[in-house]
């Protein structure tokens, strides 16, 4: 193929990334990575290796520049930080995960160094490169692939593979769609794996992975909508704690009523006793499960979610926040982000072997915030009955960020075949059904509750069952496979 001149490769690849951000939440055009991706590939085969990364980069800078630019709301209107200091905090994590792309690209065009191995090979780098993104340096898998296709056919391979197996369906059939634009032998079997991949999720998504075990449950999701400046200021304290109490009264005929992550912003020893009692004698035989921080006897405290009434009960969270609940190396770099202010920044995780919680019949497995981005810690879940996730969206303001959010927590659902009920502060307070859908959903920015039901459901898909390993492994092989054939094949081109 016809090498490109590099300055226009380069303003390619920034064409192909900038497509990227739109096929996620709240936009949902998910055809396009197929077409983005499919450029990326063409763009990275007509180029040297480190032509491929460096295209690969400006891909990965349009791609998360248009889709995680909300940190910047974040950090300026949240965090304490000013313009020049939450710019260049954004840029550089977007810089960061720019690398991952060039990294993979510049593998798979040395593993293959024809065109057809490079095709082979480049979906299995892509897929490591997601794989290592998830974990390195704590991980941060936000605008995964695969979430771009939590609506489209190919969504409905997550129970069986997960995110990152629909995020390695996504980029092989792309590598289909320049094989096939651009080779004249074996078109046919590439035609049929094609469709096979590309429509293959009709038939998946008639299959039930998990069945119905019990009665409905019936949830209220209280939505306090408290401003995030407000949320730790001790003047508006009292009055958090009064809208939290009024939104709740009448809503006890439900099985459970939850609220949102750290909708008390206080330790229980900072909260008036006579509140919490006027609480569970108003809950009577309903579960309240409240989100709040918590302190154990040695003086470390957890962002948790306590459950008031009912058989009692805690989860404290086990994926924290890098610099926003706790601070890595903390001996040296603390002083300097103590100027931040980020109220209770100094959270330590909860144990992994942390019990279910009960409400009524039902088992149920709880997570906050930021750690429904991480499939393998849910995979716990996959033992209860239903999911609660609570979170405190305020941080990204009325950005692309809660849309995308939400997202996360419906591919979790799919993959695990769970519902999950979502109580956050501000929205999006949203009650999933086990196939990912969204069945009811709260307006944002009102102080309101949510009223519905999810369906306790049994049994492990073979996600859940196996979690992330056989596609981690089916990468490795194609990077193998891709490496083989660009170096001791027949020496004919595809």
């Amino acid at each position: 193929m016809k090498p490109l001149k590099p300055r226009t490769g380069l303003l390619l690849a920034a064409a192909a990334g900038g497509l990227m951000p739109f096929a996620y939440a709240p936009f949902g055009w998910w055809q396009l990575p197929l077409l983005a991706l499919a450029g990326l590939l063409i763009l990275a085969m007509r180029g040297t290796a480190r032509q491929a990364a460096a295209r690969g980069y400006v891909f990965g800078l349009a791609w998360f520049g248009g889709g995680v630019h909300w940190i910047f709301v974040s950090c300026y209107r949240y965090g304490n930080m000013d313009v020049a200091s939450a710019t260049i905090t954004t840029a550089a994590l977007v810089a960061y995960l720019a690398l991952f792309p060039a990294l993979a690209l510049y593998v798979a065009r040395r593993l293959g160094t024809r065109e057809g191995a490079f095709l082979l090979a480049a979906p299995g780098t892509l897929g490591l490169s997601e794989w290592l993104r998830s974990w390195l340096l704590t991980g941060f898998p936000w605008l995964a692939p695969g979430y771009s296709q939590i609506d489209s056919p190919l969504g409905a391979f997550a129970p069986l593979v997960g995110v990152a197996g629909v995020g390695l369906v996504l980029v092989a059939a792309a590598a289909l769609l320049v094989y096939l634009s651009t080779r004249t032998r074996w078109r046919w079997p590439a035609a049929a794996m094609f469709i096979l991949l590309t429509t293959g999720g009709l038939a998946l998504d008639r299959i039930e992975w998990t069945q119905p075990a019990g009665s409905p449950v019936r949830l209220a999701l209280v939505q306090g909508n408290v401003e995030q400046q407000m949320k730790w200021d001790p003047a508006y304290f009292e009055a958090t704690l009064d809208r939290y109490r009024r939104l709740s009264v009448g809503q006890f005929d439900a099985d459970a009523v939850i609220w949102p992550e750290n909708a008390v912003p206080a330790l229980p020893s900072q909260v008036d006793p006579g509140y919490f009692a006027a609480l569970r004698a108003a809950a009577g035989s309903a579960a309240l499960l409240i989100g709040m921080p918590t302190e154990d006897a040695d003086g470390r405290y957890y962002n948790a979610l306590v459950q008031l009434t009912g058989p009692g009960g805690e989860y404290r969270k086990r994926y924290l926040v890098p610099f926003g609940e706790y601070v890595p190396l903390k001996n040296q770099i603390g002083p300097v982000l103590d100027l931040l202010a980020v109220p209770m920044s100094d959270f330590s995780a909860g144990g992994t072997d942390q019990p279910l919680l009960q409400v009524g019949d039902s088992r149920v497995a709880a997570s906050v915030c930021y750690e429904i981005l991480f499939p393998q810690e849910l995979r716990a879940g996959a033992a209860a009955d239903w999911l609660i996730n609570i979170s405190n969206d305020a941080w990204f303001g009325d950005s692309i960020a809660p849309p995308q959010h939400l997202d996360i927590a419906r591919m979790r659902a799919r993959e695990l075949g769970r519902p999950i009920a979502r109580a956050t502060n501000t929205g999006l307070t949203a009650i999933i059904d086990h196939r990912g859908r969204v069945t009811s959903r709260a307006a944002p920015f009102e102080p309101t509750v949510l009223r519905g039901e999810v369906v306790p459901r049994r049994g492990l898909t073979p996600f859940a069952r196996f979690g992330e390993m056989p596609v981690t492994l089916l990468c490795l092989a194609l990077c193998l496979a891709g490496g083989w054939k660009g170096r001791v094949g027949s020496g004919r081109r595809l």
